[in-house]
């Protein structure tokens, strides 16, 4: 059949609004021929300009483009408040990561190495560990896992959600294993998540298929055809679809395997306390941040765009899978003797909460509630990893809990700024931690989910033992031998520390002017 050229007609872009992703992907494009042409010498301070100035622009563009409303590139990508407000977010929380990436003060050549699969424990892998110019690669890597994040949040297709799914993971499981000490606990780290992602995404694929199958439409149905693929074909089909039932929720059941499987909930969490652990600190923090942006702003696209109707098929299951996620989460983190597991479980435990806030998102204060708490939790979970970068000996970071014991007394600065830290995730008033959670619990309780908010409360007095304990860890156990000083953070980490911490006090005591603005772009377009 041959179309003649003037029937063809090129889908709809607006540059303006696609301008955020473009600008992460071309920073990345150019970082990318950094690591190719430039010196060994120029790389660092080249990466981070361009890294930083990359975001910076995507947020300038986000913001210029806050009123915009409209879906383009052939409808494949939402423009509208949802994906504008988690864009802003995840560049904001971007920059501040990437402050903690860039730092090299407290390790030469920072906590990166450039050659991942050299065997950790050789002479070649020492070698490469002492080097002062290594692992500027990480930084296109990050550029394009965020501009992937953020063609997440916006897809309004299946399709265009699972390529944004592997570009944001990708970088991600690179990244894990890059890590200049504990190369052996690195290199775990990224072959569990890219192995257990790579089943994750198969689902996700799987689950797209049979969805086609459910909504598509053959062009001689309508005049249009349905391609079955975008969120409001999927709306629409659940409505006057003639087909099989068991496709629309096994689709959707597979679909949301690999979107719980990034939010880290249970049963599909066991990813995350080795990955926490093994992955460079730094990156870990920018995992536990906008990661869980991106897979929430997905999973509330998903549920809420494509799935509105068949909400209370889904509603009591997401519900199950919220009390497994914060019991498990809570009680697991009782157990932990290292820093950073108690953290991955204290994530755990958050997504349950979030949870909470997904399933209210049948009501406007739901989905404002749940996009403030990724802003409120983003900056807190940044500031403690940035903190556990700079409690470390000559063997690097000291994250076993026994090493922190009397820290307030070596350095009470940081140690107060840590229990600060402690008390926004257990929930205390005043911080961030307790907004965040009056917010989402306030949104359940409006929507008639009492249940959850039991759970919610119950599990948050469970989740604040092993926060306290870590409390009375550092001020009032004397010093040991092995209580290492916290070594003194150059700039970057400064500037990240500061902001994540100054972040979580004002979102706790005037959190008004957020909790507007999210009220503002509580909105999807389908």
């Amino acid at each position: 059949m041959i179309i003649a050229a003037d029937s063809l007609q090129l889908p709809h872009l607006n540059y303006a609004a696609l301008a955020p992703m473009l600008i992460l992907f071309g920073g990345a494009a150019v970082g990318v021929l950094v690591e190719a042409f430039a010196g060994r010498g120029r790389r660092y301070p080249v990466q981070v300009v361009v890294g930083l100035a990359s975001l910076v622009a995507a947020l300038v563009m986000v913001i210029r483009e806050a009123g915009v409303r409209e879906l383009t590139a052939g409808g494949a990508i939402a423009v509208d408040g949802p994906a504008l407000f988690l864009q802003g977010t995840l560049a904001v929380l971007g920059i501040v990561a990437l402050l903690l990436v860039a730092e090299r003060s407290l390790e030469p050549g920072g906590p990166f190495v450039a050659a991942a699969a050299v065997t950790a424990g050789t002479e070649a892998d020492r070698a490469q560990a002492q080097r002062r110019d290594a692992g500027t690669e990480v930084y296109p890597l990050l550029l394009f896992a965020l501009g992937g994040m953020m063609l997440f949040v916006s897809a309004n297709d299946l399709l265009t959600m699972f390529v944004a799914l592997e570009v944001f993971s990708l970088p991600l499981y690179l990244m894990c294993g890059l890590a200049r000490r504990r190369r052996l606990l690195s290199q775990e780290a990224a072959l569990k998540y890219f192995l257990l992602g790579a089943f994750a995404s198969a689902f996700f694929l799987f689950g797209i298929a049979l969805l086609y199958g459910y909504a598509a439409l053959p062009a001689s149905a309508n005049q249009a055809g349905r391609s079955g693929i975008t969120f409001a074909d999927i709306h629409a089909a659940i409505q006057d679809s003639t087909n099989s039932p068991f496709l629309l929720y096994t689709g959707l059941a597979m679909v949301a395997i690999g979107l719980l499987f990034k939010a880290a909930a249970v049963p599909f969490h066991v990813w995350t306390p080795d990955v926490y652990q093994g992955a460079p600190t730094p990156i870990t923090a920018f995992m536990a941040s906008c990661t869980k942006v991106a897979a929430f702003g997905g999973l509330l696209r998903v549920l809420y765009v494509a799935f509105e109707r068949a909400a209370w098929d889904f509603r009591i299951v997401i519900g199950v899978i919220a009390v497994i996620t914060m019991l498990v989460g809570s009680i697991l983190a009782v157990t932990q003797t290292d820093i950073k597991r108690l953290l991955a479980y204290s994530s755990i435990a958050n997504a349950g909460y979030l949870l909470v806030g997904v399933l209210a998102v049948g009501t406007r204060d739901g989905l404002s509630s749940t996009l403030f708490y990724l802003v409120a939790y983003g900056f807190t979970v940044i500031a403690s990893f940035g903190v556990v970068t700079i409690v470390r000996d000559a063997d690097g970071e000291a994250t076993h809990l026994s090493r922190w014991a009397g820290l307030g007394r070596r350095s009470p600065g940081y140690a107060g700024m840590f229990t600060f830290l402690l008390l926004a995730f257990a929930g205390i008033p005043l911080t961030s931690g307790f907004t965040g959670k009056f917010a989402v619990f306030g949104a359940a309780f409006n929507a008639g989910q009492v249940w959850l908010v039991i759970f919610g409360v119950v599990t948050s007095m469970i989740l604040a033992f092993p926060y306290l304990r870590v409390v009375v860890l550092m001020w009032l156990s004397e010093p040991g031998e092995n209580t290492p000083s916290v070594s003194i953070p150059g700039a970057l980490t400064s500037a990240a520390l500061f902001i994540g911490a100054l972040a979580t006090l004002l979102l706790g005591v005037a959190p008004q002017p957020l909790l507007d603005l999210t009220d503002r772009a509580a909105e999807f377009i389908r």
